[in-house]
């Protein structure tokens, strides 16, 4: 796959964003842990506020990101921007317009892989960036898309059933494409793209059938009742 830009091109946008939005990552950052604290401690309004980091995180990473600094090696940065806009529309409409984003810690599985990747967005992924030889300013910091769309995947193991599935549109479709960079750029820690794909699209489908299953079973079991008191 031939890309438009150099790898160095590449990581001096990262140097660029970085030096020009200061402090902003770690503001982004302290509404991303504020966030996992709430999912921990529930207060009534928390559903409704992680929605609408989430979707603050994402109109960042089309504006902030994509249009302002991206869009200068790369002229996709401007379908990639729409995506995000979408989704961030997604996360205002059903998590806090309609409510129908529910965000707890009370299934086991789903709270642990939730948990992993919020870790790995925040801390890891940094760390790793480090490793790898990707120093800041020249490295991607969080509320660029990459760990963004760990997070957000993160947060979205959380929500309770039923759930919106059109939430999960956009971070999945960015791990598609930010993967990638993990092969063609030397991104190594993008590789949790892909684990939080995995993850993202086993929250959506997975649980459902366990949950369609038991609900059948319970069903069956009550209608076996009521016939037999018949």
């Amino acid at each position: 796959m031939h890309l438009p830009f150099t790898i160095d091109q590449f990581f001096d946008v990262f140097r660029q964003y970085n030096e020009a939005v200061w402090p902003a990552p770690v503001i982004l950052a302290s509404l991303a842990v504020l966030c996992v604290l709430l999912v921990v401690r529930p207060q009534p309004w928390t559903s409704r506020f992680v929605s609408g980091v989430l979707a603050v995180l994402w109109v960042w990473v089309a504006f902030a990101y994509h249009l302002a600094f991206f869009a200068r090696i790369n002229v996709l940065a401007y379908a990639f921007a729409a995506v995000s806009v979408a989704g961030a529309g997604l996360f205002l409409w059903f998590g806090v317009v309609r409510h129908t984003m529910v965000f707890a810690s009370q299934n086991r599985n789903p709270t642990v892989a939730g948990m992993v990747l919020a870790i790995y967005a925040l801390l890891v992924y940094p760390m790793l960036s480090n490793l790898t030889g990707h120093h800041y300013p020249g490295m991607p910091t969080f509320g660029l898309p990459c760990p963004t769309t760990i997070f957000t995947i993160g947060m979205l193991a959380f929500l309770e059933r039923p759930m919106p599935r059109m939430v999960f549109a956009a971070p999945l479709l960015w791990c598609v494409v930010g993967v990638q960079g993990a092969f063609l750029l030397g991104v190594t820690q993008d590789l949790g793209l892909a684990a939080a794909a995995a993850i993202g699209v086993w929250v959506m489908f997975g649980r459902a059938s366990k949950v369609h299953n038991f609900v059948a079973s319970n069903a069956d079991r009550r209608t076996s009742v009521i016939l037999r008191h018949r």
